[in-house]
Order: structure tokens, then sequence, then C-alpha cells
């Protein structure tokens, strides 16, 4: 396995998808790195994700479509540090592997992009009735028909300028976005109207926004040196999300969201909407310790108490 001496002679390998996102992803990684005064280098790894389109993206995400190949070119050695979206990895790790950082957390909310058109000013999320809106993540239609039961369905693949483009085209009256993609790639969505959702109310998926490093267990120079980008508050959140999914057993078939947040007094305040059973059930939970919320939340969600 190799190992990295503290001087770090040759420049840690950053190994990432080649999509857009993931290139500000792993180029982000690079600079967090060079603040620490760590060289690194990118190394480009083609992933099943990329190369399935047909797909829906509830059969690929959370389930290590966009991982493995990553995963196993780190276990060979080929790269020292993986950078992922954190919510596309499975809450279990492959044998050998660790998650050792992780990163600031971007907006987590889902945004509702609407073609202008299309726009119904009085009505929730600003949607026409009976509209047509591109998702192909059970957790957002789950929670989207929720609020609006009239509303259409319908999936949507390939890249987000893909997405905007099939927009603007009139297959779909509105799309669903990550507010963290948005905002990372600086997209210009000046031509349509941006819903923004409360993610305390429209919750996202677990540990969406924030970014996960990944390296081999057993490679203590390298985890030592992320552990001074590492952002442990962020953490105790993402640590509370993930455990929800994992207790739930869901990679993201299931139509589940879990967001946390701590508030500036250091209390936790957390979120989660389930489809349990064709019902949407919600819980939500304030403590001053993020110790056995996941466990809370999860309860609420089985009793339906919420």
């Amino acid at each position: 396995m190799p190992s990295h001496n503290s001087t770090h002679s040759s420049p840690l390998k950053i190994g990432t998808r080649g999509s857009k996102l993931a290139l500000w992803q792993a180029e982000f990684t690079r600079s967090e790195l060079a603040r620490v005064g760590v060289e690194s280098e990118l190394v480009i790894i083609k992933t099943q994700g990329d190369l399935v389109q047909h797909l829906s993206f509830d059969k690929l995400e959370g389930k290590g479509f966009f991982t493995k190949e990553i995963e196993e070119s780190l276990l060979r050695g080929e790269i020292d540090v993986a950078v992922h979206s954190m919510k596309d990895l499975p809450t279990s790790q492959p044998e050998g592997l660790v998650i050792t950082a992780v990163s600031y957390r971007e907006n987590p909310a889902d945004w509702l992009i609407v073609r202008t058109d299309a726009v119904s000013e009085g009505a929730i999320f600003k949607l026409a009735k009976n509209a047509v809106v591109g998702t192909s993540a059970n957790r957002r239609k789950a929670q989207l028909l929720d609020f609006r039961p009239d509303v259409r369905l319908k999936d949507i693949r390939g890249n987000v300028p893909t997405r905007l483009e099939k927009l603007q085209g009139g297959d779909f009256d509105a799309i669903f976005l990550a507010a963290a993609g948005v905002t990372r790639l600086h997209l210009d969505l000046s031509d349509f109207i941006l819903v923004e959702l409360n993610p305390r109310e429209f919750v996202p998926a677990p540990a969406q926004g924030v970014l996960a490093w990944q390296t081999n267990r057993n490679d203590t120079a390298t985890r030592h040196i992320l552990r001074k980008i590492h952002h442990p508050d962020i953490s105790a959140c993402t640590n509370v999300e993930r455990r929800v999914l994992q207790m739930l057993e869901g990679g993201c078939q299931l139509p589940l969201g879990a967001y946390c947040e701590r508030d500036e007094a250091g209390h936790f305040h957390a979120f989660a909407a389930c489809d349990v059973g064709g019902t949407m059930r919600r819980a939500r939970l304030s403590s001053s310790t993020h110790f056995g919320m996941a466990e809370k939340l999860v309860a609420e969600l089985k009793n339906g108490s919420a």
C-alpha cells in the first residue's frame, strides 16, 4: 500500500470523475490542499454512472455507480485521495477505505427551476395546475406530490446544462436542481424563475452540499494531511443524516430526505421526510447533542407520530 512521507516529495493524486461539477470539486480539493502547503494533481476516471445514460438516477444514486471505479483505483494505490459528492456515497465503505474528511457545506437546499411562461404566482412552489416537473429522484417525487398531488412527474437525465436546455425547450414546466451544483458552477438561471425550497420543509438528500474525501484506511500520511482541511462541525450533522439513511437501509431508491443543522448556540435541529408504505411521514427534532438523534428520527418516521 503506498504511503507518503510527511514532506510529500511527490504530489498527492486526487481521483475524480470528468464531469464539470466533479472537476470543480477536485480543483476545490487541490486549492484546499495548497492552503495547507500540500501539492496535488488530478487523475480523471470514467465511472459507470458516466457511461450508463439510460437508467434513471434513483437506480444509480447512493449505490456506488459514480464512485466504484474511483474507489477501485484508490484500493490499487493509483490515487491517494478520492473526492465525492457525499450524497452519492453508500453509507458503508468498501473494505480498506474510509471517509477521512468532509468539506464545508454549500447551500443544502433543492431548487425548483420554473419556465417563466409556466409560472403561477399564487400557487405552492409557483407551479401551475398539472405542471410537468422533471426529476429522477424518488425523494423529490414523493415530497413534491405531498405538497402538490396534481403535478405530473417525468424522469430526466443528462448533465445540468442538458436539463436546462430540455426545460427551455418546453419538455418540462419545471425541473429540480441541487442549489450546491448551481452555485458551484455559477450557472446563469436568469431566463427562469427560481423557487428556493426550504430544507427544513422540502428535505434534501442526506449530506447534500458536502464533499467527502476518501482514502485508504492505512495511508496515515494522507489521512493526517486531510485532517487539516476537515470540518468536524459539518461531519457531526452529516453523520446524523447518513445514520438515518443507514438505519432505513436506503440507497437512494428509498425516497428519504434527511437534514441536520447546528445553530449558533450549538443546538442541533434535524428534519426527515420519508415515504413509508405510500404515506409521506415527517419528523423533526431539536437537541443539545447530536448523539442519538438519528435513532429518534427513525423511530418517529416509523411510528408516524410526526
